[in-house]
């Protein structure tokens, strides 16, 4: 159920086991042929499918779409919010949710920039409310397995609107790619244990601004091999797991 669709009284009925989960997405630059909001459309989406799964059995937040997108703000059209900033709103905004006593609270994660200060937040609040089960879901990780099975490029075809990002949107909002402007952008490697996509994590980290990972491109990936029917199945089994794990929470509470 979508929080803010309730009145007051129906969301008081609600047990306070329910897990309550909330999007961070992003607004951002995403090449040249996909939308700013590709990060917010997808986590939305997302959402939407473990809310007809589950109906009842989870609320879902407001999402929160501008967050931590810095390393985007060379192209244009990105937006971004400090990490002070959205450790200060997204705080605010959870512990109005504890404030009426939720105690299953779930970050669902649709941007690989929210991915540290999403820790931050989490480790913050849980320390301060003990009482309260804290959890952040990112997409990507969610059914890594699966994933794997789905992708046809090479290391570094899924990264940032590449083979899977261009998938998704292809299947939810295809009026919004420029598929004209579709180019395989290879990652710009520096040290190679350094180098990481979506589905294979480094063994160290190297920050760099995305017009120096994409060579001022934008992309970072094999977007020509997106299809919609690829979009499809990356919902389909990502949403399995997720609605596996709320289904876990709400249970062991």
């Amino acid at each position: 159920m979508k929080w803010e669709n309730l009145t007051s009284p129906a969301l008081n009925e609600f047990d306070r086991k329910t897990p309550v989960i909330l999007n961070v997405g992003a607004i951002e630059q995403h090449g040249p042929h996909l939308p700013l909001v590709t990060d917010a459309l997808i986590g939305r989406h997302f959402l939407e499918l473990a809310e007809q799964a589950l109906g009842d059995q989870v609320l879902v937040l407001p999402q929160v779409a501008v967050c931590c997108s810095e390393h985007h703000m060379s192209f244009p059209g990105s937006l971004t919010v400090t990490h002070e900033t959205m450790l200060a709103y997204v705080c605010d905004v959870l512990q109005s949710v504890i404030a009426h006593g939720f105690t299953n609270i779930v970050l669902f994660n649709s941007h690989g920039g929210n991915l540290a200060i999403g820790q931050v937040i989490m480790e913050k609040l849980g320390y301060r409310y003990p009482e309260v089960d804290f959890f952040m879901l990112t997409w990507w990780k969610l059914a890594p397995e699966a994933l794997k099975s789905l992708q046809e490029s090479d290391f570094g075809g899924v990264g940032h609107a590449c083979e899977f990002e261009t998938s998704m949107v292809m299947h939810i909002a295809p009026e919004l790619i420029d598929a004209d402007t579709v180019r395989d952008t290879p990652l710009q490697s520096t040290f190679a244990w350094a180098d990481a996509d979506l589905l294979t994590g480094s063994r160290g980290a190297h920050q760099r601004s995305m017009s120096q990972l994409t060579a001022g491109t934008g992309v970072y990936g094999a977007p020509s091999y997106a299809t919609a029917e690829k979009g499809r199945k990356i919902f389909q089994v990502v949403t399995d797991e997720l609605v596996a794990m709320l289904t876990e929470i709400r249970s062991a509470a």
